[in-house]
């Protein structure tokens, strides 16, 4: 059998496998159906919401979890392989001090594997390229030894900006508004001296964010900092964008979608499924949940939604001005993953990692994102920020030859091989509407933050926005759902 075929039979044999297992979740009720009551009612069934159904539940109270797609697990997405193994097309990663999602996935029976991260990273910029080692995993191209010192020399200043700002309300802290008026490529030029410095942080900030260092906020990137580690452990710049004892350290065996899915599984008919929430109303006596053929009489709502997601609903009273500019302005990122799948990770036999920083693009940053198995070989990409709508605008024949020619100029001609590829635009997704997180320009942090994670009367807000530590990651968001059950049962 022809390889090329081969692989498009795992795919598609995988699909098959992985659209049986959602169909193992109910379905919610035909347009029309009657009302339904529950202690508490939760929006979405990501992370977040199944980790609140989940404490909930244990506490004795009863739970509707209504998720508007045909799938639950939010902004983690599994795409199969076949032979039983998967790849994620959404959020993956996993490390030190993320406990509470690593707790969730033990609990749930779901184990994790080292991220590939042995031999030489490549280096491109300008066409010209160079290697260095993946540990520590900062470029040093040897005709500007400024680069590694710029990064590394950038790393103290970051976490001390942390430090000050903290993660609990970044908003009021002293520093707090001079912070917000700034960009983080403003700082970025302020504190390096190599040309070739910023572009290198903003291809950081497109994986990261989804955005260029021009469009965040210094004061969001110092709580971002702060926000990576846990109360015994500092946050730490460095753990952002680092595999080994870092952010990308591990992977979850089976696919992180596989979290939410068994999550769900546990929960059964609480959790329903195609059932968009379009309005919610607070009464004197609870909350009434209106989704498409479903109402919910409850005593609590809690809306565990990215914030462009929160504000398309209608809100009886209608929110506060303060929340609806938070909503309005935590905006998405523009981030489209790109994945090329390989009969073998070839890269590995040349002593490469397959980790890429190439600033130019398309692709800024790279990872091997083989499965545990070691075969098919998977190169993952992230195309954000600037890079993200002319990618985008590509005829979708064309999206692959663009990816492929980067990965090739980098790790060598074998990438112009057999292949497959796919990629997923999160912004096309209109329950998600960009990835990975929310994020803040300047200005907006300072003045509306605090209006994040309050309740506003019955209405209680989860999602990885949300928390405190990991915000904007997969373990923000499992915190984020504790932290809000813990919030409901005190006021039921």
């Amino acid at each position: 059998m022809d390889p090329q075929n081969r692989l498009t039979r795992r795919k598609l044999l995988g699909t098959a496998a992985l659209a049986t297992a959602a169909s193992a979740l109910p379905e919610s009720p035909a347009f029309g159906a009657s009302r339904a009551k529950a202690d508490v009612v939760i929006v979405g069934a990501g992370l977040a919401g199944l980790a609140a159904a989940r404490q909930l539940k244990k506490r004795g109270h009863s739970v509707i979890v209504l998720e508007a797609r045909d799938r639950v697990g939010g902004r983690t997405l599994n795409h199969p392989l076949g032979d039983g193994q998967a790849i994620e097309a959404g959020g993956e990663f996993v490390g030190p001090t993320q406990d509470r999602v690593l707790a969730l996935a033990r609990a749930v029976h779901v184990g994790t594997y080292k991220a590939y991260n042995e031999g030489e990273n490549v280096y491109i910029h300008d066409g010209t390229r160079s290697t260095y080692p993946a540990v520590p995993g900062i470029p040093n191209p040897p005709e500007d030894s400024n680069v590694f010192k710029d990064v590394l020399g950038s790393l103290g200043p970051q976490d001390q900006l942390g430090k000050r700002v903290g993660v609990r309300a970044p908003w009021a802290a002293r520093s707090a508004a001079k912070l917000d008026k700034h960009t983080l490529a403003q700082w970025v030029k302020g504190h390096t001296k190599s040309p070739l410095s910023p572009p290198l942080f903003d291809a950081a900030a497109e994986a990261l964010y989804g955005k260029d260092t021009a469009q965040l906020s210094l004061l969001f990137n110092a709580f971002y900092t702060a926000a990576a580690g846990d109360a015994e452990h500092a946050g730490a710049y460095a753990r952002l964008i680092s595999v080994q004892g870092g952010a990308q350290e591990s992977r979850f065996k089976g696919g992180s979608q596989l979290i939410a899915l068994n999550v769900a599984k546990a929960l059964g008919k609480r959790v329903r499924l195609n059932s968009p929430v379009h309005s919610i109303t607070q009464t004197k006596k609870g909350v009434n949940v209106m989704a498409r053929g479903l109402t919910v009489e409850a005593k609590r709502v809690v809306v565990a939604l990215p914030p462009v997601l929160a504000r398309r609903i209608h809100f009886r009273p209608a929110l506060p001005q303060a929340k609806q500019r938070l909503l309005a302005r935590y905006t998405p990122g523009d981030m489209i993953k790109v994945q090329v799948v390989y009969p073998t990770p070839w890269w590995r036999g040349k002593g490469l990692s397959g980790q890429l920083a190439v600033p130019a693009g398309p692709a800024a940053i790279t990872y091997d994102n083989t499965p545990e198995s070691g075969a098919p070989g998977v190169i993952l990409g992230f195309v954000g920020g600037r890079f993200a709508k002319p990618f985008r605008a590509l005829d979708p024949a064309d999206r692959k030859p663009a990816f492929v020619a980067e990965l090739a100029a980098a790790l060598g001609d074998e990438a112009g091989g057999d292949s497959d590829y796919f990629d997923m635009d999160w912004t096309a997704e209109p329950y998600t509407r960009g990835c990975p997180t929310g994020s803040t320009a300047p200005g907006v942090l300072s003045r509306y933050g605090a209006h994040i994670r309050p309740p506003i009367g019955r209405i209680h807000w989860a999602g990885t926005e949300t928390a405190d530590y990991w915000a904007g990651y997969m373990d923000g968001a499992v915190r984020s759902g504790e932290r809000v059950a813990k919030e409901v049962d005190r006021a039921l």
